[in-house]
This record gives C-alpha cells, structure tokens and sequence, in this order.
C-alpha cells in the first residue's frame, strides 16, 4: 500500500500538494490488516468456549471457559470497526492507478464475487456440521454468515466512490485540504469519535459488539470507511500525530477497558465504550506505523493468504469443534486444538486454491498469482 506525503497546515502552498500526491510503500497497514483477520480468528475460536456461543449458532464445548472472555471483551469493542478503516484506506491505494469504473469492476471482483460464492458454497458447509453436531433436520442453508462484512464493504464502495474521486482528483482543493489539516491534530479525531457516539445514540445498539447484519454495524462501518479513506488522505501528519500521541492512547483505551470491566459492566456508558474502541484502533495504527512499516516474505505470504483464510475460516472451526469438544481433555488444550485445526485447515486449503486459476478469483485473488497484490 502506498500513502501520500503531507507537510504541515500552517500554510497552503504547492509544497503541500506536492506532498500529497507523493507515495511511499506502506507495510505497517498490510501488517494490521493481516493481525486484525488473525484476532478475528482467535476469537471466533473463543466463542465456542463461552455460554452463550450456541445462541449466535456456534458449536460449543459443554465446559465453557469464562476467564476467556475478559480479553474477548477487549478485543470485541474494536476488531471489526479496525477492519472497517482498513478497507477504507485500501480504497484510497486502489485509486492512485484506477477511475471509478476500474475501481468498481476491481471491487466486484474482489469482494461481490467471493461473497456470493461464499455464501451458497462456504456458508452452507459449517451450517451442515452445526446442524449434525446438534442433531437438528439437515438442510441447505444458503446465506451471508461471516461473510456479511463483505456486502457491506461492496455497498461502501459504491456509495462513496463519486466522493471519493472528487477527493483524489482535487487534493490541492478546499475539501481535501481542510480535511488534511483537521487529521493532522489530536483534535480532529473529536469528530471521529463524535461520530460514532452520535450513531450509537440514534440507533441505540445492545450489546454495541452487534454488528453482524445490523443497522448498527452497517452504519459503524460505513463512518470507520470514510474516515479511514480520511485519514490516508490526510498524509503523513496524521501519522506523525497519532505516533507522537500514541502512549496517550493507549492509556486512555486501557483506562476504559479496566473501567468497564471492574466497575460499569453492561451499564457502560455509550460514549466511554465508543471512546475506548477508537482509542483501541488509534493505538493499533500508531504502534503498527511506528513499528511494523517494513516488509518480508512472512508479510507478502500472510497479505495474500489473509482474504481467503477468512472465507474459509468457519468451516475448519466447526470442524475442529465437532473433533475435539466431545473429548475429554482440559478446557485450554482443547483451544488450543481447535485453533490449530482451524489455521492449519485453512492455511493448507489456501496453499490449493493458490495454485489453481480458476478457483483464485472465488476466494478474492486475482487470477495470476505473479502480478497479485
């Protein structure tokens, strides 16, 4: 990924557009977008060690494993709202060489193709091995499942490319420029969280971690998109902002998390728990553009595979689960197992699927693994 260069707001001049319209390889948010599928996975896994899991049609292990949840319940408030800004940004990189067309055309391949595949090819397998493992009538059920972050991001796409366009085209206009500067502060990031507070407050979510095929989560990624097209945008002030902040993050966000886990529970406010989970995301860019902004084999293997391990994740879950949970064996190397079964599964299925053309383009690669990006 590559991002524009932007010196400071205090003056408009072309030195400021020059910088930002230049690029630089970015790998520190590939790195993020490949941790944030690998904790996506983690927790799913962890899901089938809690109470409730059976509820949102996992399988479950008979003995739960509550202290689980202490970290699950940290991670929840920010995992898919992170990749929500992610796929923002990514949209800002797919532009520097594409038109809108392009853009669309590219996206449909990418995402619509693999959802609608996903979801009467992928989808029905771990319902069948939910629907064996609890004895109920075997049918085939056709639907978005997991994969319900994919149609959303497609419907994103569509609705601000035009903007997005316009913003790319116009980078020394009023638009472009006024949102450089206001990312390039502590302060502007009073909007971002204002946002998400206000949304929380008209749609009024319960739990607010329920964003699979809700308005909710729809219209939470829908601002974590658009701002993360923003804050690329806005070049490398903002980057330099939130690195030099990024202690303050931090803390801010682990202050919160030990707030509403030992004090507040369920009775959270809204606007600490929306604080908390951007200061959680703020924090992952920061440290991840402080560190992790270097490349490697590790990183362009684990770039490619990410996609199609979270397609195919479910299936190797479930499977795992209906393996290992009528064992008896401790609670955590029955985790351990599972999440072994479920990355080593996937991991050895994308190993075929990157091998052979025709399959490619149904798990989100392109269909020449020479010139995939």
């Amino acid at each position: 990924m590559s991002i524009p260069q932007t010196g400071g707001c205090s003056s408009m001049t072309s030195d400021i557009m020059n910088d930002m319209t230049a690029t630089d390889r970015r790998y520190d948010i590939d790195w993020v977008r490949v941790i944030a599928i690998g904790l996506l996975l983690i927790y799913h896994v962890a899901i089938g060690f809690q109470p409730w899991g059976m509820m949102i049609a996992f399988i479950t292990n008979n003995e739960p494993w509550t202290s689980l949840w202490i970290p699950m319940s940290m991670l929840n408030v920010w995992r898919i709202p992170l990749l929500f800004f992610v796929s923002g940004m990514g949209v800002y990189f797919a532009l520097q060489n594409r038109n809108g067309k392009q853009l669309i055309a590219e996206r449909a391949g990418r995402i619509l193709i693999p959802f609608l595949f996903g979801a009467v090819a992928i989808v029905p397998i771990h319902a069948y091995l939910w629907q064996r493992y609890y004895h109920y009538n075997v049918s085939y059920t056709p639907g978005p499942g997991h994969l319900w972050f994919l149609a959303n991001i497609f419907i994103y796409v569509m609705l601000f490319t035009p903007l997005f366009l316009h913003l790319k085209r116009n980078q020394s206009g009023k638009l472009s420029r006024a949102i450089a500067c206001t990312f390039r502060t502590p302060l502007g990031l009073i909007i971002v969280v204002g946002a998400f507070i206000l949304e929380a407050i008209i749609l009024k979510p319960f739990p607010y971690e329920m964003y699979a095929m809700t308005w909710h989560g729809f219209f939470l990624g829908l601002l974590a998109f658009f701002f993360g097209f923003c804050f690329v945008l806005s070049g490398q002030g903002f980057w330099n902002m939130i690195v030099k902040y990024r202690w303050v993050f931090l803390t801010v966000a682990v202050a919160l998390f030990l707030l509403r886990t030992v004090y507040l529970a369920i009775n959270n406010p809204v606007y600490l728990l929306v604080t908390e989970s951007q200061c959680w995301i703020i924090s992952v860019l920061a440290f991840g553009h402080r560190y992790l902004n270097r490349g490697g084999k590790v990183l362009a293997y684990l770039s490619k595979a990410a996609y199609p391990v979270y397609i195919l994740h479910m299936i190797f879950l479930y499977l795992g689960s209906v393996l290992i949970f009528p064992l008896s064996l401790d609670v955590r190397i029955k985790f351990v197992l599972v999440l072994l079964i479920t990355a080593g599964g996937c991991f050895a299925c994308y190993e075929i699927i990157r091998r052979i053309k025709w399959l490619r383009p149904l798990f989100g690669l392109k269909f020449s693994e020479k010139n995939s990006v």
